[in-house]
C-alpha cells in the first residue's frame, strides 16, 4: 500500500493556506463537540482531497464507551445501547481511546450504508439469531469527521443521501434516523463535521447551483488556488513520483521525524480546544456581525454564526489571547463565497475595509457622552485635520520628509 504524505510535510502556498486552517479550526471545533462543516472548492489536482485525507493523521484521541460502535461520550451516553445505564453499569463496562473517527462516503453508498441498516451477522448468527440495526457511516462518526469527495456529484446523483446530510448538519449536533422494515425507528444524536471537496468547473456545476440548501449548511467554502512556485511545483513533483512513493511504502510507516511533527500538531489541537471552551467573541465585535447581517441584508442566519465560531477558532490557532476584528473581517468571504454573489461579496468585501475605522463601531467618535460637552471632554480619537497627500504640493512633501529623517542617517 502507497504511503500517504504526512499531513506535517505536505507543501504549503498562498492558494491552500486557507485550507489548512480550516481543518485544523474544524478539528478543534469537533473535539469539544461542536461540528464545523468546511467545503474545499477547486480545480482538479490542487490537493483539496490530499489535504483532507492526510489530516486523518493529526487526529486526536477520543475516549469512548468501550466498544461502543456509536463512539457514546462516557459522561453523555447517547445510543440506544448505553443512553440509559446507570453510572455504575457504564463503569462495569470501561472506556478505551480510539482516534478521533475519519469516515468517507463514496458515490457508491446506499442509504443503509450511510444511515443504518440490519445487522447481517446477528441475523444469521446459528447460535443466537436476532433483528438488529447496525449503524452506518454517519453514526460512527460521531464525534470526527465524513468526509465527502465531489459532494457535487452526490447532490447531483444521490438526492437520498444528500437529505440525510441536510439532516445531520442541519443543527449542531444533527441527527439521524435508521430506519428498517420491522424494525422500530431509531433516531440518534450525531455530533460530526462534514468535510467535502469539488471541482465546481466540472459537471454537474457549483454545488449552490445543484442544491443551494446543502451548500448553505456549510460553515465555510475555500477555494483553492493554483500553487505559482518553480520550487514549491518541484517538490510536489517529486513526493509524487513513483520512486518516491516505493520507497516510502517499504518503510511502512512514518519516519520518526514525520511522526514527531505530526504529534505536534496534534498537541497542539487539543490545548486550542482547551482555550476554545474558555474563549468568547467580544460583545463589540458581535454586533459588528450583527450590523454586518442587518446592513448587506444577509439571508442565512447561520453566516454569522459561522462567523463568530470562525473567528473565535481563527485567534486561537493564530496564537492570539483574545478575538480581533480581522479574525472577523479574515472570515467574511470564507463563510459568504457560497451564500452571495459574487459582485456582493467584492463590495462587501471593499466596504468592511474602507469603512471598519471611520464609519465602524471602533470610531470611538460615534459614542458620545451625553452628560459631558463634546468639544471638551472627547477624545478624538481618529483627528480630521490632516490633509490628503494629493493636496499638498513637491516642497511641502519634501519638508515633511526631512523633518522625519533623523538627523545622524
Amino acid at each position: 500500500m502507497m504511503c500517504m504524505i504526512p499531513f506535517s510535510k505536505l507543501e504549503r502556498y498562498e492558494g491552500n493556506e486557507a485550507l489548512f486552517e480550516l481543518v485544523m479550526m474544524s478539528i478543534v471545533s469537533s473535539y469539544v463537540g461542536e461540528p464545523l462543516h468546511v467545503h474545499a472548492e477547486g480545480l482538479r489536482g490542487t490537493g483539496k482531497t490530499t489535504i483532507m485525507r492526510a489530516a486523518r493523521g493529526i487526529l486526536p484521541d477520543i475516549t469512548r464507551i468501550k466498544g461502543c460502535v456509536y463512539n457514546c461520550d462516557p459522561n453523555a451516553p447517547h445510543c440506544p445501547h448505553h443512553k440509559d445505564l446507570s453510572k455504575e453499569e457504564l463503569e462495569q463496562i470501561g472506556v478505551e481511546d480510539i482516534p478521533m473517527p475519519f469516515l468517507e462516503i463514496s458515490h457508491s453508498a446506499k442509504v443503509g450504508t450511510v444511515a443504518g441498516s440490519i445487522d447481517i451477522g446477528k441475523l444469521t448468527d446459528t447460535s443466537k439469531p436476532e433483528a438488529k440495526l447496525l449503524p452506518g457511516l454517519i453514526p460512527q462518526a460521531h464525534r470526527g469527521i465524513l468526509f465527502v469527495d465531489e459532494i457535487n456529484r452526490l447532490a447531483d446523483t444521490s438526492p437520498e443521501i444528500t437529505d440525510i446530510l441536510l439532516d445531520v448538519m442541519g443543527n449542531k449536533p444533527g441527527h439521524i434516523q435508521i430506519e428498517e422494515a420491522g424494525l422500530p425507528v431509531v433516531e440518534v444524536k450525531v455530533s460530526v463535521s462534514v468535510w467535502a471537496a469539488s471541482n465546481p468547473d466540472e459537471d454537474p456545476g457549483p454545488l449552490e447551483e445543484i442544491r443551494r440548501q446543502l451548500s448553505d449548511r456549510f460553515d465555510m467554502v475555500c477555494y483553492m488556488g493554483r500553487p505559482d512556485s518553480v520550487d514549491i511545483l518541484a517538490q510536489m513533483l517529486r513526493e509524487n513520483s513513483h520512486s518516491y512513493k516505493i520507497r516510502q511504502s517499504k518503510l511502512n510507516q512514518l519516519s520518526a521525524s514525520d511522526e514527531a511533527a505530526n504529534n505536534a500538531i496534534r498537541e497542539n489541537i487539543v490545548k486550542w480546544a482547551g482555550q476554545y471552551e474558555k474563549t468568547d467573541l467580544p460583545d463589540f465585535l458581535r454586533n459588528y456581525i450583527a450590523r454586518l447581517y442587518i446592513k448587506h441584508n444577509l439571508e442565512s442566519i447561520r453566516a454569522i454564526e459561522a462567523m463568530q465560531q470562525g473567528a473565535v477558532l481563527h485567534s486561537i490557532i493564530r496564537g492570539r489571547d483574545k478575538v480581533l476584528i480581522n479574525d472577523v473581517t479574515d472570515m467574511i468571504p470564507l463563510v459568504l463565497k457560497h451564500r452571495v454573489d459574487g459582485d456582493s461579496l467584492v463590495r462587501m468585501i471593499n466596504d468592511t475595509d474602507s469603512r471598519t475605522v471611520k464609519d465602524g463601531i471602533l470610531n470611538f467618535k460615534s459614542r458620545k457622552n451625553k452628560g459631558k460637552k463634546d468639544s471638551e471632554d472627547e477624545v478624538d480619537y481618529f483627528p480630521n485635520s490632516a490633509r490628503p497627500v494629493k493636496e499638498m504640493n513637491r516642497s511641502e512633501l519634501i519638508n515633511t520628509e526631512k523633518t522625519l529623517t533623523p538627523k545622524d542617517m
